[in-house]
Order: C-alpha cells, then sequence, then structure tokens
C-alpha cells in the first residue's frame, strides 16, 4: 500500500545496472497522457524525450492510443472490486479475463519499449493496485516478481492522513494535492491490500516480503536481499554511512521524492507515535487485527 516507504526502495533498484523504474506506470494513462504531469526528470510528459520515444516505439506513437478507450479498459478490469474474480482460477473464461489480457497489452508493449529504448533487462513498476498485479500475472506467471512492501498500519495511517500538495500536479490535474484518507479507510484498505498480496503470492507469483521497518533499521542488508530477488548478480549498493546518489530518473507519479536527485540517507520516520491521536491508534489497530501478527506488528 501506499505511503509505506516504497518510493526510495524502487529508485534504489533503478540505480541498479540493467535496471530501470517507471513510477507508477498504473496512473501513467490518465496523469501523462491527459494532464501532461512532470516525469521524474523535471520535465512535462509529453516533451520528455524518454517518454515521447517510448511511446513512438510501443504504440507508433501516444496520438494513436484510443485513450477514451484505454481508460475505459482500465476501469472495466482494474479496480479493487474485481480482485475476488481475478484472483479465481474460475476467471479464465470469464470478460473480466479477457479485458485483463486486452489491458496488460498496453503495459507489455510499454514494458518492451522501456527495455528496448534503456537496455533494461528489469523493469520496476511501482503501482500499487493489487488488481494490476492479479492482472499481469495472468500475462507473466513466474516471470513477474511481486515485492510486497509492508509498514505498520497505524503509520500508514499516519501518512494518509497528511495534507501533501503534488509538485508534478498541472492545472489539468483531477489532484492538486496527494490523496487522503480517514484512519478508518486506511485501515480498510491496508487490509484489502496486503490481504490480495498475500493472495497473489499463494497463487505462484515470486514475492518477497519487506517490512519498513526491517529496511530503514539495515537497508544495506535488507536492500541487498531485495537486490538478489530481483535478479541482481553483482555487487550490493553502498547504503552505509553518507547514503547513496540518486541520479535522474523518469518515473511517472508517485511519492514526491521522486524528483529527488543526489546524495540521500536512509532515515526512519516514527513520528506517527507522538503524532497519532490515541482512538485513531486505537481504531487502526482494531480493524487490522487479522494481518498486523502475520507481519510482526
Amino acid at each position: 500500500m501506499g505511503r509505506s516507504g516504497s518510493t526510495l526502495i524502487e529508485r534504489l533498484l533503478g540505480e541498479l545496472p540493467g535496471f530501470c523504474s517507471v513510477g507508477e506506470v498504473v496512473h501513467l494513462w490518465r496523469r501523462g497522457l491527459v494532464e501532461n504531469e512532470r516525469c521524474g526528470c523535471g520535465a512535462a510528459f509529453a516533451d520528455c524525450g524518454f517518454w515521447v520515444e517510448v511511446g513512438k516505439r510501443a504504440f507508433g506513437g501516444w496520438d494513436r492510443l484510443d485513450l477514451p478507450r484505454v481508460l475505459s479498459l482500465k476501469d472495466g478490469v482494474d479496480r479493487t472490486r474485481f480482485l475476488p474474480l481475478l484472483l479465481s482460477e474460475a476467471a479464465d473464461e470469464s470478460s473480466v479475463a479477457a479485458r485483463g489480457m486486452r489491458y496488460t497489452d498496453l503495459y507489455h508493449r510499454l514494458y518492451a519499449a522501456v527495455a528496448e529504448i534503456s537496455g533494461a533487462r528489469v523493469i520496476v513498476d511501482a503501482s500499487k493496485h493489487a488488481s494490476l498485479a492479479a492482472c499481469l500475472r495472468r500475462r507473466y506467471g513466474g516471470r513477474m516478481r511481486l515485492l510486497h512492501v509492508v509498514r505498520d498500519p497505524r503509520a500508514v495511517a499516519h501518512s494518509w492522513s497528511k495534507r501533501v500538495v503534488r509538485p508534478d500536479a498541472t492545472a489539468a490535474s483531477e489532484e492538486q494535492e496527494m490523496a487522503r484518507y480517514t484512519a478508518g479507510r486506511a485501515a480498510v484498505q491496508w487490509m484489502t491490500q496486503n490481504a490480495s498480496m498475500d493472495a497473489l503470492s499463494r497463487l505462484g507469483i515470486p514475492t518477497l516480503r519487506v517490512r519498513y521497518e526491517d529496511f530503514v533499521a539495515d537497508p544495506e542488508d535488507e536492500f541487498g536481499r531485495i537486490a538478489e530477488f530481483a535478479g541482481h548478480a553483482g555487487p550490493p549498493l553502498a547504503l552505509g554511512e553518507g547514503g547513496v546518489r540518486l541520479s535522474v530518473g523518469h518515473a511517472m507519479s508517485g511519492n514526491p521524492m521522486r524528483f529527488r536527485g543526489g546524495p540521500v540517507d536512509v532515515r526512519a520516520d516514527h513520528g506517527w507515535r507522538e503524532e497519532l491521536p490515541p482512538w485513531r491508534r486505537r481504531l487502526v489497530a482494531a480493524v487490522t487485527t487479522p494481518l498486523r501478527g502475520r507481519y510482526g506488528y
């Protein structure tokens, strides 16, 4: 689920040789093509040479896409309410499964273009939709790797309550600020998304679960584990004293830290312990009881 510290992990993966991080592709269709929001490199989507070339290689140009059809297709399959059917083997002959294959064809063509242009053999898509992962499972099977990042639900709920301006938003953007959830809604979403990721792993998708708290406590060891799982066989990144230097990337959508370059340290954020009101803490704890213990919270 978003606000779990995954953006830093995504960006670190993008620093590995042979890896290319593209941000949250699930939002590219609207935020890139309709709203022309800024890429991680700072340029508007339509002006970013990387994404212009991806569009040409994948579709013959972004203007060749029937965008209303793409958005309709997305709404017709990539939604939480379709998860039970997407996770069911009985769905193979359903209309949802057929829509899912048409939908993921867009991603397949896009990933192939990114790989060709960047020279990468691993594409890192930081999309947080369990429904998208369920669709992609049907296309890629065991070729897909699922990195399941979890964080204490009370910390996640606190983060979702903050008012944060989206620096990538344009005048055309529907969302000028990052989405905000009540404590109760954040808790329900935490349960739904994490339970769905667990279900995907039980269906045979190679999955690695990483706790945010373990990552910030020992980033070098935990990231080494992540990199090995993702297929990196070379020397690990040095994440010790002084941190690591992030290069300019082309991630679309996500946490504002994707615009940050240069040296970055891995630091824990435990502000929720003092700032989250006790009643909200108790509410989140109660709603998430069935899964908290499973993840060690």
